[in-house]
């Protein structure tokens, strides 16, 4: 069966055929070993001709101006390679977050999430807005620490039916439920929300400016929205290559057409119509623990509970190698199909890369911003 028919979906939706049934059952490596090999082929050469042979010293403007306008197949197939992968790492929350003194990853995690929430309003009984859901960690999570109902919508097919599988085996399904959606066109009227948040989700989107709409679209009036925002930071400059290989690494390991700036993610914002109530880099408060510290290699030195050893283990040069050469050997073997090790080294070049990106201070995952729909146009 060639690549572009696989593709078309034409004998099931392209998910169904790569995934098979792991969506429910299997997690992690598990899930990555079961995928159809001639599905997930295409799926890799899919999402990376756009990266291949585009390096910081070669990249054109023309080539991000594509990435740009085919962002949905190119999320879409990065959720399809990345989702098990960053289960495997990160749990069912696929974000960043603050260090706390004395709290172990999960706690700053869910700690993370749940600050959003309460920044932004969010109580009992409302009906709220998560825009790139994921398998659905934070929604769980605010939905137990509100009382709220939470409304998913994620790009991808597999993705809805974990998030939709993860709600029902916690006793969530009357709080929880998940769409298959573009956020920049939400099946969803105008003024349905009570709030809307995004967790590092919209970096995804082509322009920030139109996302921000959308959701402003969706949301009631006086209703507030609440982003933790990929940005680089005033202190990039895109005449620096080095700098730029950052951001293009970042980019290619995250399925990110365009990284924009912080400044222009304000502008973004107001521009769509917000009025802006706070903003700041919540990577520049003190904390005891940089937030990139689960993805350094030496990150055994910020490990504060028992519990973030094997994580941490994972995360360590040895422990990536591990898992990296692992895939390798399986794929040379057949046990795993065609491109899981292409993409596990593009991860692990992502993870560096944000290393070095936080190191330097010249990108953050936690851009905080709030703002109101306002009670009138």
């Amino acid at each position: 069966m060639s690549s572009q028919l696989i593709l078309s979906g034409q004998n099931g939706s392209f998910e169904q055929v790569l995934h098979r049934n792991t969506a429910t059952a299997g997690v992690g490596v598990s899930a990555m070993l079961k995928k159809d090999h001639a599905a997930q082929k295409a799926a890799t050469d899919d999402y990376f001709r756009h990266w291949d042979n585009k390096t910081a010293q070669v990249e054109t403007e023309s080539d991000r101006e594509t990435r740009k306008e085919e962002y949905a197949s190119l999320t879409r197939q990065y959720y399809n390679l990345a989702t098990d992968f960053y289960e495997y790492g990160f749990g069912q929350s696929f974000h960043f977050c603050r260090a706390g003194a004395g709290e172990s990853l999960k706690q700053g995690i869910a700690r993370h999430e749940h600050y959003l929430a309460k920044e932004i309003g969010i109580k009992r009984g409302m009906r709220v807005l998560d825009a790139g859901c994921g398998v659905g960690g934070p929604a769980r999570q605010i939905a137990k620490f509100t009382g709220c109902h939470v409304t998913g919508i994620t790009i991808n097919e597999y993705q809805v039916e974990r998030a939709t599988r993860y709600a029902k085996m916690e006793g969530l399904s009357d709080q929880l439920s998940f769409v298959l959606g573009d956020f920049m066109n939400i099946p969803f009227e105008d003024n349905t929300f009570d709030a809307v948040y995004a967790i590092e989700a919209t970096v995804h989107a082509p322009e920030l400016r139109d996302v921000y709409a959308e959701l402003l679209r969706v949301l009631k009036p006086g209703g507030i929205f609440g982003v933790y925002e990929w940005v680089m930071t005033d202190k990039y400059d895109n005449d620096n290559v080095d700098q730029r290989k950052t951001r293009i690494e970042i980019e290619q390991g995250d399925g990110i057409a365009n990284i924009v700036g912080a400044a222009d993610a304000v502008k973004a914002i107001q521009d769509a119509g917000f009025e802006l109530l706070h903003h700041e880099d919540l990577a520049d408060r003190p904390d005891p623990s940089p937030w990139y510290w689960p993805l350094d290699p030496s990150s055994w030195r910020h490990v504060q509970t028992l519990g973030d050893m094997p994580y941490t283990f994972r995360m360590t040069a040895v422990g990536q190698l591990v898992t990296h050469y692992f895939l390798s050997i399986a794929e040379t073997l057949r046990l795993a199909p065609p491109g899981v090790t292409k993409m596990s080294g593009s991860l692990r070049l992502a993870a560096t890369a944000l290393v070095r990106g936080g190191k330097e201070k010249i990108f953050t995952p936690m851009y905080f911003m709030v703002g109101r729909k306002p009670l009138k146009k």
